[in-house]
């Protein structure tokens, strides 16, 4: 089997952020996906070795000389042979290097051209720089986490950068490349991080306007404000998760906790008992170990969770009956997701060294061997 978008050509301009995760999902997803690099050192990626580069899995590689005439032609050529190109510098960099998706879309009229930025091409704040937390500062969203005494926390970049930008970006490229298949033009798909995680909260802002969410924080059922819906810390200084949203869940919360005559079923949504509440729990959770309390509630739906660090995520039983970690070059990582019935998602092998394509993938686009040569100082 191969995976649902084989046969899709995608060119990702070697960059950092949510471009690479998306050209590692398109990967995963069966698309032949060659990242673009340019021949001079660049300071892109995770580590010395590709191995460490998880987001550069599965791709091809060409490096070329993008501030020669020559490279900017074979770039044009190699953009014009492919489906898809994604990339994410700020407003104006493609232009400027001429490969805007003016020219791209000259050159193949059915080309999907994937851009995304930081804070979106138009508006004051355009040309600024910034990062993940930045941006998801801008949407609302920062504002709404942490407990009300402190700053809000940095929730890593997988809201920003990943779930909003990045799979906005592949979702979007993938729905104008069906367009374009289906007998219509290619088009460009634009994205922002900024944009992407403020696209991530439509259900918070319908309870905001219905006055079943404030904009205070730790306040509300989601955010941790209330007892039943946060973690807390165990004997040993590890911690548990608690979700028990619905009464039938909190019920069999507080009875295997051995609350079940302190606490009763009708007060759980009663934000005036939660500090009560959420002192028991902090104090009856400090009484036995998180594994003791995670094996206390094995196989009983109280919504119970152990907290897991990196090490101990793949060795959980549920991932490994998934399938959900994979190794490549020694490196644990994630598995390809989602899954399919007729297709499979699959990873081909670690990142590549810059260049290591050049020599196939040039060829292929019908130079010759010293017209690679020169393109790319020599490299094969």
């Amino acid at each position: 089997m191969t995976g649902p978008l084989a046969g899709v050509t995608v060119i990702e301009m070697a960059a950092i952020g949510p471009v690479p995760f998306a050209g590692m999902v398109l990967a995963d997803l069966g698309a032949e996906v060659i990242r673009l690099d340019r021949r001079e050192p660049s300071g892109l990626g995770i580590g010395t070795e590709p191995r460490f580069d998880v987001p550069g899995r599965g791709k091809k590689s060409v490096a070329l000389d993008l501030k020669s005439a020559a490279g900017i032609a074979a770039a044009r050529r190699l953009i014009a042979s492919a489906d898809i190109v994604i990339e994410g510098f700020r407003p104006g960099v493609m232009e400027r290097l001429g490969l805007g998706p003016e020219i791209c879309r000259a050159d193949n009229p059915r080309l999907v051209y994937g851009r995304i930025s930081g804070w979106g091409s138009t508006g004051p704040m355009a040309a600024m720089a910034g990062h993940d937390l930045n941006y998801l500062g801008l949407s609302g969203a920062l504002g709404a986490m942490g407990p009300d005494e402190a700053p809000p926390p940095v929730p890593l970049n997988l809201i920003g950068d990943y779930g909003g930008g990045a799979m906005m970006l592949a979702l979007g490229v993938v729905a104008a490349t069906l367009h374009a298949r289906a007998g219509g033009q290619g088009q460009v798909v634009e994205t922002s991080i900024a944009g992407g995680a403020l696209a991530l909260t439509p259900m918070l802002w319908g309870l905001l306007a219905g006055g079943r969410w404030g904009v205070d924080r730790y306040d509300n059922l989601l955010d941790g404000g209330a007892p039943f819906y946060r973690c807390y810390e165990c004997r040993d200084g590890r911690h548990i998760a608690v979700g028990a949203l619905e009464p039938k869940f909190f019920q069999i919360l507080i009875e295997g906790m051995g609350l079940g005559s302190a606490v009763t079923l009708q007060r759980q949504y009663d934000k005036s008992f939660w500090p009560e509440l959420a002192q028991l729990f902090t104090e009856t959770f400090k009484t036995a170990s998180r594994d003791e309390w995670a094996a206390r509630f094995d196989g009983k739906d109280a919504c119970l969770t152990p907290v897991l660090d990196w090490n101990e995520a793949p060795q959980h039983p549920q991932h490994k009956a998934l399938g959900s970690f994979t190794e490549i070059g020694g490196v644990p990582q994630p598995a390809a997701h989602p899954l399919f019935s007729q297709t499979r998602a699959g990873i081909s092998g670690p990142a590549p060294v810059a260049g290591a394509d050049n020599a196939a993938i040039l060829a292929r686009l019908g130079y010759g061997e010293a017209e690679i040569a020169a393109l790319t100082g020599g490299s094969a």
